[in-house]
């Protein structure tokens, strides 16, 4: 049996590997499956913070913030692109929904509005595949307002999300619901430790929860990486 030098045998490899990777790159495909704004009352402007979460019947669920009837949707795509609108959002249940969705473990898909409801000030939402929305918080100034992105569902089952305002300093929040929909604040920013987080908070292997504020501290406030506990 032949036996190679340790330079033959790296050469092979790295030819190997480019042989994979150029394998892989030519089996990546991009296909549009729908094109919103092909049909009246589409969906509209999905936005950054648009978590598209996929359902236990494997069609992907998402929010718009414009379109529908003009507050907003939430809508159903099939994995083959057909799209229909579940549910068209009126004010009293909420408005302007950037979130996207998150899938609870009751199958049910979990969002928010950034405006509308009870005090205009936002709402935490469940919809169920079929469609029937149900609003499970409404926010007040208290708990921070104007959350952007859906909430979590932590380990323990609650849910976990941010505000963008309000809170005891009026700089955002960080919060704990349970599914009955009893909310806590976990922290309120104050611009000495963040403010604004705009983004979805991701659970640690620690159990910890993680994320992002838009604005930092000190004279260069560009943003931060925080950790909170559940407690």
């Amino acid at each position: 049996m032949k036996r190679y030098s340790p330079r033959e045998l790296f050469a092979a490899v790295a030819i190997l590997a480019l042989g994979l990777a150029a394998a892989g790159a030519h089996a990546q495909t991009y296909s549009d499956l729908y094109n919103f704004g092909s049909a009246t009352g589409d969906p509209a402007n999905p936005q950054f913070q648009g978590v598209v979460a996929q359902g236990f019947d494997g069609n992907l669920y998402s929010t718009t913030p414009t379109g529908g009837t003009g507050m907003g949707t939430v809508f159903k795509s099939t994995l083959q692109g057909a799209v229909s609108v579940l549910f068209n959002f009126n004010g009293t249940l909420g408005k302007t929904p950037y979130s996207g969705l998150t899938l609870g473990t009751d199958g049910n898909l979990y969002g928010t509005t950034s405006t509308g409801g009870s005090s205009n000030l936002g709402v935490i939402f469940r919809i169920t595949p079929a469609g029937v929305l149900t609003v499970v918080h409404n926010f007040v100034s208290g708990d921070g307002y104007s959350p952007y992105s859906p909430p979590i569902q932590g380990a323990d089952g609650n849910f976990y999300g941010t505000t963008v305002f309000g809170g005891t300093s009026a700089y955002g929040t960080v919060y704990k619901m349970t599914p009955a929909g009893v909310l806590t604040v976990l922290h309120s920013f104050d611009l000495t430790n963040g403010s604004s987080p705009f983004g979805t908070l991701v659970q640690g292997n620690d159990g910890n929860f993680y994320g992002t504020t838009y604005g930092g501290v000190g004279s260069n406030r560009y943003g931060i990486v925080f950790k909170v506990t559940g407690a």
